[in-house]
């Protein structure tokens, strides 16, 4: 993934989200959009199948302001910064485990905890670029970022669909985390030994797709592919137990109320 979509969802509940609104908006009834359902995701960076997620999204904005567009894909992140067209944050995710029974004869990789910054751009009404950088603490303990820019058509909150390209990059601690083979343990995993560096991890698309059905009811669906490439495709790793191929999506129901009036 690049970025954990679980990730993405339990950050989600220690972050929330918040939105910009503008200054005549302030003193309006602040509304909230709960996502909630299943996703299948790749359980860790190259993994070969998908395993069961929760998919979990929350969005608020105040009065009639149409709630502010997130990618399915995106960590969870609070905008500090604010201007018309840019904005910039923390942005928090978390990738899961890799298992030592997962690549027999290698060591696991922890679970990881990913703060970081991210920044967005709108480049043209249709078109918001996004830049995150994330800090592994624990687990692979390396630097990993993702570039994004998304064609975003929507009516109001009446329906959304966005779709648009991924980069993903990886520093060296982090590759030989998921797809490097130490020299020791050659022997015990029947592997050749591999010692990634860092660079381009993977590349590919998301699409998401939002349909209001009632005022309080609607429906949240993404789709996404990514290609492992370069040293992450070459990974000893990822050609006998996993697949340069990650896919993952989701399905949910939304659920919007008003909360009161600040």
């Amino acid at each position: 993934m690049a970025m954990s979509l679980l990730g993405r969802s339990a950050a989600l509940l220690v972050l929330g989200t918040t939105g910009a609104t503008g200054v005549a908006a302030q003193d309006a009834p602040r509304r909230t959009r709960i996502a909630a359902g299943p996703q299948l995701v790749p359980r860790y960076p190259g993994y070969k199948g998908v395993v069961l997620r929760p998919f979990l999204d929350i969005s608020r904005a105040r009065g009639d302001t149409p709630f502010i567009f997130e990618a399915a894909d995106e960590s969870a992140s609070i905008s500090v910064f604010d201007t018309e067209r840019f904005s910039a944050g923390p942005t928090l995710s978390f990738e899961g485990s890799r298992r030592t029974r997962d690549v027999p004869g290698v060591r696991g990789v922890g679970f990881t905890v990913e703060p970081g910054l991210f920044a967005q751009y709108t480049i043209a009404e249709p078109l918001r670029a996004r830049l995150e950088l994330r800090q592994g603490i624990g687990g692979h303990k390396g630097l990993i970022g993702v570039a994004s820019v998304d064609y975003v058509a929507r009516d109001r909150d009446d329906w959304l669909f966005a779709i648009g390209p991924r980069v993903t990059y990886s520093n060296g601690k982090y590759q030989r985390a998921y797809f490097g083979v130490p020299v020791e343990s050659v022997a015990t995993s029947g592997l050749t030994a591999f010692r990634p560096g860092g660079g381009i991890q993977a590349v590919g698309g998301n699409a998401g797709f939002l349909k209001q059905l009632t005022p309080q009811w609607g429906i949240y669906a993404y789709g996404k592919y990514e290609r492992l490439v370069d040293d992450a495709s070459r990974s000893p790793i990822v050609r006998r137990y996993g697949s340069r191929n990650q896919w993952s999506g989701g399905l949910s129901l939304t659920y919007t109320f008003r909360g009161r009036q600040d």
